[in-house]
């Protein structure tokens, strides 16, 4: 992180000219908080979204893609308890009736809006319960109403996902702000399960799509909680330009301070996902050093946290590297099992996957090493429960195969994951 970005409150709302709300539709009749979120900017943005990889694509991520291809958006609405996918012409009816009630609500184009749902799979949305609401949601907009708004989007997450920088750019200060959902079905290969960037910062369309894209790989990209890639990931960004710097429209100086910008809030905001990973008790963090190059660094990373050995082990605190070794092996990326070694680390009494440099980052991280330069160590077995029972574990995993680094994060794999998705449905 660079020393000149600093972490501030107000999530999607923090940049100048965007304002939130959320409220309760009832989309699912058990639902008791929030459902339904709106975003919307006095003006008219720039704009940027990744989507996910899965051949099946939600309606509302079909609708999305079509309507951001200009590059172009000023609001984006947002529902949770239902995915609307799988639901052929009917759900994409509702899609773009979704996109027309906030479009007539704020007076824009329903191609100004992005569209996303998220919830269950293969069950027609009650649109009309959103757009009875839509009144509602937009006398609501507010700069505080990002409080609401962020409920609004959770499905299993246990809390709400929110980050906001600022930095100088131009001599104008430059506010990028965010929130997003993520807890379960998510083997991110593109962005978040549902994430929404917005900024006051004067940028391209086109240098907005390569920012994120860019970001992406060493973010949301290393994310993985339980091996499934949605139907429903979108992760979009907005650009207002109503901080007043000169508009960024080609790589330099300027580019490189908002992309640092956007990777440290991306970074925050991946961490979040991952330690919030359905029936989670601990974010588990891989660090491979030394590797051939960074893309084979992230890759062995995230084969570490994908593995449900490895996750099973971290949720009984036992320290078997062997699984680790056995992970990095099977990930297809060359590496010289000779030359690596292996250890667990955790930084005492922190949760440093919130906010980087703030209070929550305290000393104290432990480390032991178990496996070196291929030959297995005793080890002080007490020790590394200790280290195993932390909130945030390390993996970290030294090479001599070069001079890259990567990380990836994921979250153990515990009884409560079955129990939650068993009757996800039902």
């Amino acid at each position: 992180m660079q020393s000149d970005i600093r972490f501030v409150d107000g999530g999607v709302t923090a940049p100048a000219g965007f304002t939130a709300n959320g409220v309760l539709c009832h989309i699912k009749s058990s639902r008791k908080i929030n459902d339904t979120a709106l975003i919307f900017s006095e003006k008219s943005c720039t704009a940027a979204g990744v989507f996910t990889q899965n051949r099946v694509q939600a309606e509302c991520v079909k609708l999305t893609k079509k309507n951001i291809a200009d590059g172009r958006m000023q609001a984006a609405v947002v529902n949770s308890g239902n995915a609307n996918a799988c639901t052929g012409k009917q759900g994409a009816e509702n899609a773009y009736r979704m996109a027309k009630s906030a479009a007539d609500a704020l007076g824009l184009s329903p191609s100004d809006v992005i569209v996303c749902s998220t919830g269950v799979i293969g069950q027609q949305l009650p649109v009309e319960k959103i757009e009875e609401k839509m009144p509602e949601l937009k006398a609501g907009l507010s700069r505080q109403n990002h409080e609401q708004a962020r409920i609004a989007i959770m499905t299993t997450d246990t809390q709400y996902k929110e980050c906001a920088v600022q930095f100088v750019l131009d001599g104008k200060t430059v506010t990028i702000g965010s929130m997003c959902k993520g807890s379960g079905m998510i083997h991110i290969n593109m962005g978040t399960m549902l994430g929404f960037i917005t900024t006051d910062c004067a940028v391209s369309a086109a240098m907005l799509d390569k920012a994120l894209r860019e970001s992406i790989l060493g973010t949301y990209n290393c994310v993985s909680i339980d091996g499934d890639t949605s139907t429903n990931d979108t992760l979009t960004i907005m650009a207002n330009g109503m901080a007043g710097n000169k508009e960024i429209t080609a790589e330099g100086k300027e580019f490189d301070a908002f992309f640092a910008a956007l990777n440290t809030l991306n970074t925050v905001m991946a961490k979040k996902i991952a330690a919030d990973g359905e029936g989670a008790s601990r974010l588990i963090e891989c660090t491979v050093t030394g590797a051939a190059d960074v893309p084979a660094a992230r890759a062995l990373a995230k084969e570490v946290i994908s593995s449900n050995l490895v996750k099973a082990a971290m949720f009984g605190k036992d320290a078997n590297w062997g699984r680790v070794l056995c992970a990095l092996g099977y990930s297809g990326i060359h590496f010289t099992p000779e030359k690596t070694s292996v250890y667990f680390s955790s930084n005492a009494h922190a949760r440093r996957y919130f906010v980087p440099g703030s209070d929550d980052e305290i000393n104290g991280s432990q480390k032991i090493k178990v496996f070196d330069q291929g030959v297995p160590l005793t080890f002080d077995e007490d020790l590394a429960k200790k280290i195993l029972s932390e909130e945030a574990v390390e993996i970290l995993v030294t090479m001599e195969d070069g001079c890259a680094e990567g990380r990836a994060w994921g979250c153990d794999l515990t009884y409560d994951y079955v129990k939650i998705n068993g009757d996800y449905r039902t």
